[in-house]
């Protein structure tokens, strides 16, 4: 990796992208302009990219409008595992090229797509409303976080090219330094399709890997426009491939192929366990173990104390339960409570639930819009008729009607811990309350799980928001605030247990994921 004294541009200090207003008119009308241009682009065939070369396949993949499904917003070449097989090889060509280029040189490029992103942010956000089902501000939270990312490792990777300097002993020039590891596959999921999909596309390329990316199938056409963006941007065209096909027909072939030094997956426990599975067998050829950086979901926990400002402590369930239709692996599915407050609580979120406008994203009105598919919606609304069993419905529990996969947002109250729905994600818009004895009892509780993603705590009392911040087992705890909406640069983003690898995603030492530390001691007396 080439240290290089300065940069090509003149970085300032890192800051957050702002939120577009939406309120305001001009910026309304320009995001409607948006929708407009993108709809008229609806049923458009994309190519296959493998490293500059575009193909197509006879099998087809279209994605769909989950507000209305008889749309068809792309339709996509299915890659073939020889496909995925040129991809690695092309991969595995191009990169001691991209290799040696500058560190600061690919910095650049990360500063560029940012541009290009930011430019397009309007278009960007209209795709990601049709094909992902984001509300405008949940689209517009997802480009600017898109955004965040290059412009936070762009930052990242310069510091990484000049790392602080080691002991120098006696007669010796020590130093440290840091090498790309080789080919990458970029898996990321359809949740937060241009967010983190740019995330550790950006971070694999700006430490010198070359990589191959495969979306999920019911997000690639933002992954196609990303690849627009990024040859816009004057990203070399070899330096990456975008594959789209199922996990069976061709991700296992590229994380198993022998070329392939390292993984970079979000998604499901289930599909990151079989990943990191496949990633430790050792193929004839392979000359090193395999990394896996994973995100695997969580089942996330708000714990409610009786010292709380309760409105307070009910807004942030209801935003982090059901912003984006409950699928965000940082959602709130579990609200614990204090029994001394338990039953306010939930009179208080029932009557907040009850103020939600659901329907087709594209309405600026609604505050949520359909879960992501048919396969989706029926394993929530089965998830839902398990938690009728297991407790008491406060609110919601069927479909909400119309065209589209609408359902609405649900609370299941008196839920045990041992309960299916405490203890299974269901990612969709299903919370289980449960009451706690005391705040040790509700801490008992949030730990109660598997995984460790995040997790938030309503209290007024220091001395239980300290002792939180020691035992509540997750990789990202908030006090006094909604458990999702993590920032770049201030909420490193990574879990524990079975939520993943803990890789801090917009966090310092995010880079160090995807290169190899090399001493380098040279005698000079």
């Amino acid at each position: 990796m080439s240290a290089v004294a300065s940069p090509p541009l003149h970085l300032t200090e890192f800051a957050n992208e702002p939120y577009t207003d939406f309120t305001q008119p001009d910026k309304a009308d320009a995001m409607r302009a948006a929708l407009a241009k993108v709809r008229s682009e609806f049923g458009r065939e994309y190519d296959l990219l493998i490293a500059g070369d575009r193909r197509k396949s006879k099998a087809k993949l279209e994605s769909l409008n989950p507000s209305k499904p008889s749309e068809i917003v792309g339709i996509h070449q299915k890659g073939s595992e020889q496909d995925a097989k040129d991809a690695i090889e092309a991969a595995s060509a191009y990169f001691p090229i991209w290799a040696e280029t500058p560190m600061a040189q690919r910095a650049e490029y990360l500063v560029r797509i940012a541009e290009v992103i930011r430019r397009r942010k309007y278009e960007f956000d209209a795709w990601l409303v049709y094909e992902a089902g984001k509300t405008w501000a949940e689209a517009e939270a997802d480009v600017s976080e898109a955004i965040d990312f290059c412009e936070y490792y762009a930052r990242q990777a310069l510091k990484l090219a000049k790392p602080d300097p080691l002991v120098q002993l006696s007669g010796e020039r020590d130093e440290l330094t840091y090498l790309p590891l080789g080919v990458g596959v970029i898996i990321p999921p359809w949740n937060f399709p241009l967010a983190i999909l740019v995330g550790m596309t950006t971070a694999a390329l700006v430490t010198g890997n070359t990589v191959v990316i495969k979306p999920s199938s019911d997000t690639p056409t933002i992954a196609a426009k990303f690849a627009e963006a990024m040859l816009e941007a004057g990203v070399p065209a070899q330096s990456f491939s975008l594959l789209i096909g199922s996990g069976a027909a061709i991700g296992d072939v590229l994380v198993s192929h022998s070329k392939t030094r390292f993984v970079s997956f979000t998604g499901s426990r289930d599909v990151g366990l079989h990943i990191n599975e496949l990633a430790a067998k050792t193929p004839k050829g392979q000359r090193w173990i395999k990394r896996v950086v994973a995100e695997m979901g969580g089942k996330d926990a708000i714990v409610v104390d009786r010292e709380c400002d309760l409105d307070q402590a009910v807004l942030g369930v209801l935003y982090s339960a059901f912003g984006y239709q409950g699928q965000k692996c940082s959602a709130c599915s579990r609200a614990i409570v204090d029994e001394t407050v338990y039953d306010e609580f939930l009179d208080k979120l029932k009557s907040k639930v009850e103020t939600l406008t659901i329907g087709p994203s594209d309405k600026f009105q609604n505050y949520m819009g359909p879960v992501i598919n048919k396969r989706a919606m029926d394993s929530i609304l089965k998830y839902i008729e398990v938690g009728k069993g297991e407790g008491r419905l406060i609110a919601g529990g069927e479909v909400a009607g119309g065209d589209g996969y609408f359902v609405k947002p649900t609370v299941i109250a008196d839920i045990d811990s041992k309960d299916r729905i405490f203890q299974e994600e269901i990612f969709g818009p299903v919370l289980a309350v449960t009451k706690a004895k005391d705040f040790d009892h509700a801490l008992e509780l949030a730990n109660d799980s598997e995984y460790g993603l995040t997790g938030a705590v309503f209290t007024t009392n220091k001395a239980k928001a300290d002792k939180a911040k020691r035992q509540f087992f997750v990789g990202n705890l908030y006090i006094n605030r909604k458990c999702t909406g993590a920032m770049v640069g201030a909420h490193p983003f990574g879990g524990f247990n079975m939520s993943g690898t803990d890789s801090k995603a917009g966090g310092p030492d995010y880079l160090l994921q995807f290169v190899q530390g090399k001493a380098i001691a040279e005698k000079i007396s």
